[in-house]
């Protein structure tokens, strides 16, 4: 894994850092971002996209600051219009077992390993990298930074999203498909009277309270 350095400073050319990726040799750069890491339910998601060089997607931006039906709109978009999109999730046991910063970093690894073609160079949302040979570099905020990260975010959000509807079906009565999962008033007090699912975080706060054997 090795980390290349290529700004000083954040640009603002949302396009910017792809640009110089590709001006240092790099010709597939894939952006990776996760949704799902605070959450007390459901599985952390992370996706990878490539986009072609130059391409601008309009309203492509850090998932968190769109509607849910413009996630929903530009997902079919970038689904259309991208090179390749990888996904790749961390379940809730594995949250449990390994916790969730190395359950994140698995599920982008995954996301990155999904994608076909490989990348040559990884964005990365954050701080925090994978274990990967292919050249890396995180950024924080990279979700608002990054077109190309900004994709990724509004892929694994939808994706997730989607996720938590079904297991709302599955698993009723927790209002997964309101809340997502998220520590809600309303999730912790289904979670109080129905005890965990099978597909909480029996590690979190919220939910080991309400664990019979408490999770160690």
């Amino acid at each position: 894994m090795r980390q290349t350095e290529l700004f000083a400073a954040a640009p603002m050319d949302t396009l910017a850092l792809e640009q110089h990726a590709r001006s240092r040799g790099f010709s597939l750069v894939a952006g990776v971002d996760e949704a799902g890491r605070g959450p007390l339910a459901g599985p952390v998601v992370a996706a990878a996209v490539i986009l072609p060089e130059g391409l601008r997607i309009p309203g492509v931006d850090d998932s968190k600051k769109l509607s849910p039906d413009t996630r929903e709109r530009l997902f079919d978009v970038i689904n259309a219009q991208a090179l390749a999109v990888g996904i790749g999730m961390g379940s809730p046991g594995m949250i449990d077992r390994i916790n969730i910063l190395q359950a994140t970093r698995y599920a982008m690894l995954a996301a990155v390993f999904a994608l076909s073609p490989q990348p040559d160079f990884i964005l990365i949302d954050g701080i925090t990298q994978i274990d990967s040979t292919i050249p890396q570099k995180t950024v924080k905020k990279g979700d608002s930074l990054s077109l190309t990260i900004a994709a990724a975010s509004i892929i694994a959000k939808v994706t997730r999203d989607r996720l938590m509807r079904e297991l709302d079906a599955i698993h009723p009565g927790y209002g997964f498909a309101g809340h997502k999962g998220y520590g809600s008033a309303a999730h912790l007090e289904a979670i109080r009277q129905l005890g965990p699912s099978p597909v909480h975080r029996l590690s979190f706060g919220g939910v080991k309270e309400h664990v019979p054997c408490p999770f160690s």
